[in-house]
């Protein structure tokens, strides 16, 4: 099985790859078009900036090629972001899968978002083992719960754990820190 890491120079891919590891899987870090075509399972890790990111994948050609996948695709944190249809942070027009708005958390205690906290699983999908579980989060944007909301998390009001709409999967919480429970979600997602 080929699983590719969607490089486009930032993210927490060590913490991706070392998780992978940890599952006796390996996984190819690339942003070969061909490469991310070709794999079996596709992830487009956490951590770095909208507009810089759809910037970079625009220019290479990967927004696209991202959009065009038919393989289990698994965004993370950011990733899921870019999935949507638009960020509030710097404005950005992303990628338009979930036509959802990622909007800034205002009125909250803190932000960012950050710790463990409960994930509630809704209708028990395929991606979680579990009705309920703690997830890690770190994350200053959120999505409004919606048609494609799969897990819920609640920081003073509930938004969108994780979203799901045909192949293409995506959770703001990041599974490679979230010990046992984020290592089976990436084994589930394995298993797709």
């Amino acid at each position: 099985m080929s699983i590719v890491l969607i490089d486009y120079n930032a993210g927490n891919v060590k913490s991706v790859q070392n998780a992978f590891k940890r599952l006796n899987t390996e996984i190819i870090l690339t942003s070969d078009k061909a490469l991310i075509e070709a794999a079996d399972k596709v992830i487009f890790p956490g951590v770095g900036e909208a507009s810089t990111t759809m910037n970079y994948l625009n220019e290479t050609g990967l927004a696209d090629t991202i959009r065009q996948l038919k393989q289990p695709f698994l965004g993370i944190c950011l990733g899921m972001h870019v999935l949507c249809a638009f960020s509030e942070e710097n404005n950005t027009e992303c990628l338009g899968i979930f036509n959802q708005t990622v909007k800034k958390f205002t009125n909250v205690p803190k932000v960012p978002h950050m710790g463990w906290n409960t994930t509630e699983i809704k209708n028990k999908h395929t991606l979680f083992s579990m009705e309920n579980a703690f997830f890690y989060y770190v994350h200053s944007y959120f999505v409004e719960p919606c048609e494609n909301t799969i897990a819920t998390c609640t920081y003073t009001f509930p938004f969108s754990a994780a979203l799901q709409k045909d192949n293409f999967y995506a959770v703001q919480f990041h599974p490679e820190k979230s010990a046992d429970a984020g290592e089976t979600l990436l084994q589930r997602f394995l298993e797709l």
